[in-house]
């Protein structure tokens, strides 16, 4: 009988000749459980989507409840479906008063592409800044905005008109001009290793978008949801964008994205052309139904308040000669080795072990530690302990 793992291999569409292929039958909370009944501590939360942790009760019980009111009925917004609403409501409760108008769509990468177009639309302009070194998805407009040439060479000719800037790089923000319709930036990198921003360079940002009639573009679709210790990051940095961006976590691992801007700039979409962006599924009522569970949760919980401590716990016992640096905020981490080859035997004895961490796409000498936001100081101490032992096993 052929098994799933060689129809894994066959029929699902591969991303490398190295995937991790663990078979997990079913996950709860922080842990990952195989078909074989091997236990794994998840450190990196399906890449930070798992903030409340696998199959939280609440969100369970808000996808079961929907399931048996309806599924889709009709593109994106022609119909009043409770679980948007309630959504898009509760998120313009805890975003700034600016922030008040959400659209939704079913990823990252589709709420990258439609804060783009909003930008361009809105400000009739067509140059577009992001920076060396950013992630924001892999469709064909977020991977124009990509800053690294390794990932994106093969697929030019991309979307013209993009600008790279250094991040933390105060005088490239002179490169900003009133040619430019955006600047699209992560508050802290992800792919490029979880590098903070500077000391007031996110302000620098924001008072150059202003002068120029720039729009500000937040893409928290790594950081977002109490990953970093606030709700959102930009909030650690006295900033608010024009527009800003999430997905992964939003949906309590259910699939879901949104951009969000003002009124006024996202009523640009209504007219030359009418239906200016449109989606079939986005803002699934399912899926929307999860993310407001999952919202709540977080809120209700008091969650993101233990996040600091975490870190806290993370940094005073991961320390070890190999490590170089343990960079991050929140439960957004990286922890930095030699080289690449250090980083891939780390990972793997980890995973052998049942703690499975990841690297990072522009920076595979660091690996990743973002695990679910419930973790316990146990469940943290254990998982440390596994990957001090694996640290030791370089020699």
């Amino acid at each position: 009988m052929v098994s799933e793992r060689q129809l894994f291999i066959e029929h699902l569409a591969q991303t490398s000749d190295s995937p991790i292929m663990l078979d997990i039958e079913r996950a709860e909370g922080v842990y990952l459980f195989s078909r074989d009944g091997k236990k794994y501590i998840d450190l990196i939360s399906g890449i930070s989507v798992s903030n409340l942790g696998h199959c939280h009760p609440k969100v369970l019980d808000a996808v079961h409840e929907q399931l048996d009111k309806y599924l889709h009925l009709m593109v994106y917004g022609e119909y009043i479906q409770s679980p948007q609403v309630k959504l898009t409501s509760l998120l313009a409760d805890v975003l700034p008063d600016s922030l008040n108008n959400v659209y939704l769509v079913n990823s990252g990468s589709e709420a990258i592409e439609g804060a783009l177009k909003l930008a361009k639309r809105y400000t009739g302009r067509s140059e577009i800044i992001a920076f060396n070194n950013a992630y924001h998805g892999s469709t064909h407009g977020a991977l124009s905005v990509m800053g690294n040439e390794e990932f994106k060479n093969s697929f030019r000719p991309l979307v013209p008109g993009v600008k790279f800037l250094e991040f933390n790089s105060f005088r490239d923000t002179e490169k900003i001009s009133d040619k430019t319709a955006c600047v699209l930036i992560e508050p802290i990198q992800g792919e490029g290793g979880i590098i903070l921003p500077g000391h007031d360079y996110l302000k620098r940002i924001r008072k150059v978008c202003t002068e120029t009639g720039a729009l500000l573009i937040f893409d928290e679709i790594q950081t977002g949801f109490g990953r970093t210790g606030s709700l959102f990051a930009f909030q650690q940095y006295g900033v608010v964008p024009d527009i800003i961006t999430f997905a992964k976590a939003m949906g309590g691992g259910m699939p879901i994205g949104a951009f969000v801007s003002s009124k006024k700039i996202m009523s640009v979409f209504k007219n030359d052309p009418v239906l200016g962006h449109i989606t079939t599924f986005g803002g699934h009522p399912v899926s929307s139904a999860a993310a407001l569970a999952s919202l709540k949760a977080l809120l209700d919980e008091k969650i993101i308040e233990t996040v600091a401590e975490k870190e806290a716990l993370f940094r005073r016992l991961l320390s070890h000669d190999r490590i170089k640096e343990l960079r991050g905020k929140g439960l957004f981490m990286a922890m930095d080795l030699e080289n690449s080859n250090q980083a891939k035997k780390v990972m793997s004895e980890a995973i052998r072990n049942g703690v499975v961490v990841d690297w990072f796409l522009f920076r595979p000498s660091s690996i990743r530690i973002a695990p679910p936001l419930i973790i316990s100081e146990n469940e943290i101490e254990k998982a440390c302990k596994v990957l001090l032992n694996a640290l030791d096993s370089l020699g």
